[in-house]
């Protein structure tokens, strides 16, 4: 027990006051979720106290946060509205009924995410190149900065013609927005300048207190926390501690249709969100010098939206924004996790009317020293010495990163790594050619041999023209995949279809296994030799060779 607290607390101090700052810098972004979502504050915010909690203690990256995140609410907000048009049409029609559809989605999810940590597809994180890192990491910021100038305006409730009630973004101006520059340019300042005098005091916390301060004595009519939960159409910042919700499991209807319904959302929200956790532990592990483990992380993530939903709370999963904030401020270890999640239930069930008090401004001023901090303002200086090809993803990631959301940008930029990767390594497959004093002709090959060489591998034999004795040597040349084998089983029969004898040499002893498992032939037409290689091939051997040479 001792040795798990000190594992948990290696620096209490900075984990604590980081903790307590990244929970401030939480509320407004899991009430936007809410919003965005339409459903009510609290639960996203009970959502971000047991999602928050969960992955703090049983993650797979110390000083990670994670909470109700708007990469997800996008995902279920057309989910909801269906919901509640389903539920008007049961023969006992069911308010709300969306909300029950999108606590079954989130425990869904959870379940799915576990598999995946159980799975370990966790790994596959690694295979995402640096220029998707840079793009992901300049789209986010960007993408964050929009959704704090957006602050810069108020909501104003109209009535249509219809009677249906809406809310617009009136933008600021005149003296609201002068005052609202001023409180963002302190409380950016005193981030800035704090840590030049002393770094003993958390500087984000101290920016948030000072300007909260100033607004409070100063009696300034500014946006604050409470204010901007009402314009949304909240009741203000009160709850109660998240308890089971008995109502989901007697509204929902569990069924294959339901299952049918959900399960599309479920399963994207559930890679949504390991993407963009996988993708910030990442960031965390390159700013700490330190690795998680992402399997780890996937179970945590998983764990914690299935009590979630359970809890009537919603999804969510790792927010880059408040991680970078927490490891500026200094927390390193799981207390900052844990100390961010108690402090935001704290803050919901007996400080209410203070953190209402506390001005949008403060907020935004130290999310856009996060977006200073985050932008990886390097890319600048480098995209011009890098690869074509990695300048090109770096950018397509970072817009797709703003136009749509991250997994999509994730994905798009792998893609187009690979499919460079690949056509690159297929043009530089070679074939050095020289004759023998005994007349026989040797193809040396140079560079790998994989399903996109296999073309230009082929077109370097002039079968027709060539003498009666032919080898081919792959000491220079690495057999990748099975495609491979095949095109090397395809050229032996051209030859030997001609009439002429061919040898192999320097295979591995995987690729010698799967050419005579084919066929025994390949035992006298292999030379064996000690400098053969040795590696793998990149499928299972088993699968292939089950339909080798069956045409």
């Amino acid at each position: 027990m001792t040795e798990f607290i000190r594992k948990i607390a290696q620096n209490p101090k900075d984990d604590i006051l980081a903790g307590i700052t990244v929970s401030l810098a939480m509320i407004p972004e899991v009430v936007a979720f809410a919003f965005v979502a339409q459903i009510d504050p609290l639960v996203a915010l009970s959502g971000a106290f047991m999602i928050g909690l969960i992955t703090a203690v049983f993650g797979g990256r110390p000083g990670l946060i994670s909470g109700a995140a708007g990469a997800v609410a996008v995902i279920f907000v057309n989910m909801i509205a269906e919901g509640h048009s389903k539920g008007m049409l049961f023969d006992a029609p069911v308010e709300n009924m969306g909300y029950f559809y999108l606590l079954a989605a989130v425990v869904l999810m959870g379940v799915i995410q576990i598999g995946a940590g159980v799975l370990k597809l966790g790994r596959f994180v690694r295979l995402i190149p640096h220029p998707v890192m840079m793009g992901f990491v300049n789209g986010l910021a960007i993408v964050i900065f929009m959704a704090q100038v957006r602050m810069f305006s108020h909501k104003e409730m109209s009535v249509a013609a219809d009677g249906v009630k809406q809310y617009l973004n009136i933008p600021m101006e005149g003296i609201e927005l002068y005052t609202m520059l001023g409180l963002v340019a302190l409380t950016m300042g005193i981030i800035w300048l704090l840590p030049k005098i002393t770094t003993k005091i958390p500087a984000a916390l101290t920016a948030i207190l000072v300007t909260t301060a100033v607004v409070v004595f100063g009696g300034l009519d500014v946006s604050t926390v409470g204010s901007y939960i009402i314009e949304g159409g909240g009741e203000g910042l009160k709850g109660e501690f998240p308890t089971p919700n008995t109502d989901l499991w007697k509204n929902l209807p569990i069924n294959l249709d339901t299952l049918k319904f959900i399960l599309p959302y479920a399963f994207l929200a559930a890679s949504v969100g390991l993407i963009e956790s996988l993708m910030t532990m990442n960031l965390v592990d390159d700013l700490t010098e330190t690795r998680g483990n992402g399997n780890r992380e996937c179970v945590a993530q998983g764990a914690g939206n299935i009590v979630s939903g359970l809890f009537g709370g919603t999804g969510g999963c790792g927010m880059i924004g408040q991680t970078v904030i927490n490891i500026n401020a200094g927390g390193r270890g799981r207390l900052s996790g844990i100390m961010m999640a108690l402090t935001l239930l704290t803050f919901i069930l007996f400080t209410d009317k203070y953190i209402e008090q506390v001005p949008i401004a403060a907020l935004v001023g130290v999310m856009f020293m996060m977006v200073i901090e985050t932008f990886a303002w390097s890319s600048f200086r480098i995209i011009r010495k890098i690869p074509l090809a990695d300048a090109v993803v770096l950018i397509i990631v970072s817009a797709v990163t703003v136009v749509f959301d991250l997994a999509i940008a994730v994905f798009v930029g792998v893609i187009i790594s690979a499919l460079v990767f690949a056509w690159e390594n297929a043009t530089k497959i070679r074939a050095r050619k020289r004759v023998k004093e005994d007349g026989t002709k040797i193809y040396e090959i140079w560079g790998p041999l994989f399903f996109g060489s296999v073309s230009g591998f082929l077109e370097k034999f002039d079968i027709k023209n060539d003498p009666e004795n032919v080898e081919i040597d792959f000491v220079e040349s690495r057999v990748s995949d099975h495609s491979a084998i095949e095109a090397i089983s395809n050229i032996v029969g051209k030859y030997e279809e001609a009439g002429k004898t061919i040898r192999l040499k320097h295979l591995s002893e995987e690729c010698k296994v799967l050419l005579t498992k084919g066929d025994d032939k390949f035992e006298k037409l292999i030379i064996q030799d000690i400098d053969d290689p040795r590696y793998h091939l990149a499928a299972n051997p088993e699968r292939f060779t089950k339909g080798l040479y069956s045409k």
